[in-house]
């Protein structure tokens, strides 16, 4: 797999992954391939086993690795579009002018409410010379992860975002902190990230997943080809309703899900909006051993 992903980038991902600089290797035009490349080498092997999905869904990035699971997208493709989507969304707002926040132990409609009277109260900064025009409404702070109950990222304008915070915990939030990041993700600054990226998208080839993919913009199954990019697209600026994404696999009768690739943090997100569902990680060789002879 990394073979094949520095043949497609034309350039050794595998040299930066394994030998860093760590810090280069952080930046997201990186990482999202990284990651993309090392979440495919674990299905991959799970399909070696015989282990394959039933239906599949990603949250954020993750959603590429389920579209070349699903047949979709092929890899090389995938990986060269998400390189570049990093790329793209590193660039369309200028170093410290957007922000993240996680806000913990709070309602998201009370979320979505305190954004909106932020927006509302907010005055319109000077525009930048060569800076991209928004609506300040809409590029202001709203919903950017809907990860779970109780747990909400907001993402925006950085002043915006840092008021809404405030508000959050006077409001009674168990927790709201800003987050360490290089950009606001899926929030509407990241408009010229999705332009640039849909003209990308329209050279790529995508074919009707093999298995539904739960997107992350409805919330709801697709297996039409011709939807796939414009999804792609939107996902860009729009919430990643990863809550409501695990509650239409739990009602589709999904009783099993696999967490492939690094980390746990989405199976532990699964375990709190669908306890019922059983989880299995699927991210080194150990725990695909173990799932294989499960």
């Amino acid at each position: 797999m990394l073979d094949e992903a520095d043949a497609a980038l034309e350039f050794k991902l595998s040299d930066l992954i394994f030998s860093g600089p760590e810090e280069t290797l952080k930046l997201t035009e990186h990482t999202q391939p990284a990651i993309l490349t090392v979440s495919t080498a674990a299905a991959r092997v799970l399909a070696e086993q015989g282990i394959s999905a039933a239906m599949a869904a990603g949250h954020s990035l993750g959603e590429y690795s389920a579209h070349v699971a699903a047949g979709t997208l092929s890899f090389a493709d995938a990986v060269r579009a998400v390189r570049l989507r990093g790329r793209y969304m590193q660039h369309a707002v200028p170093a410290g002018e957007g922000a993240m926040a996680a806000i913990l132990g709070m309602d998201a409609g009370l979320i979505a409410t305190i954004c909106e009277q932020v927006c509302d109260q907010m005055t319109p900064l000077p525009k930048a010379p060569g800076a991209e025009e928004f609506n300040l409404k809409l590029a202001c702070v709203a919903a950017a992860n809907l990860n779970s109950p109780g747990q909400t990222v907001i993402s925006g304008a950085a002043g915006a975002v840092e008021r809404a915070v405030e508000l959050c915990k006077q409001a009674g939030a168990k927790r709201a902190v800003m987050l360490p990041v290089s950009a606001p993700f899926h929030c509407a600054l990241m408009q010229p990230a999705a332009d640039r990226l849909a003209t990308e998208l329209a050279r790529v080839d995508v074919k009707a997943p093999e298995v539904p993919v739960v997107s992350n913009v409805e919330a709801k199954p697709n297996q039409d080809a011709a939807r796939v990019k414009e999804l792609l697209e939107r996902q860009v600026t729009a919430p990643v309703r990863w809550e409501e994404s695990v509650q239409c696999l739990a009602g589709l009768g999904v009783d099993s899900v696999v967490e492939v690739g690094a980390g746990n943090v989405l199976g532990g997100l699964v375990r709190r909006i669908a306890p019922e569902l059983t989880v299995h990680a699927a991210g080194d060789p150990a725990s695909i051993e173990t799932l294989a002879n499960a």
